[in-house]
């Protein structure tokens, strides 16, 4: 599993995961739980659907 999130990029989902989460639970809903995604992923450096499309935000792996 190679990195394909580059580091603005890792910023934004991690900063968006936690506002969603906090939302979340500011209005009691569980739509706050979409927060995740961007936050794991953040977190990770790897997002699946960058996969089909052939993307990649991180600029220290040259791609083939």
């Amino acid at each position: 599993m190679k990195k394909n999130i580059g580091t603005a990029d890792m910023i934004i989902r991690i900063i968006l995961g936690v506002v969603l989460l906090f939302l979340g639970w500011y209005l009691n809903t569980w739509w706050g739980l979409v927060g995740l995604l961007p936050l794991v992923t953040g977190l990770f450096g790897f997002c699946p659907a960058y996969l089909p499309f052939g993307i990649s935000t991180n600029k220290g792996e040259a791609e083939g």
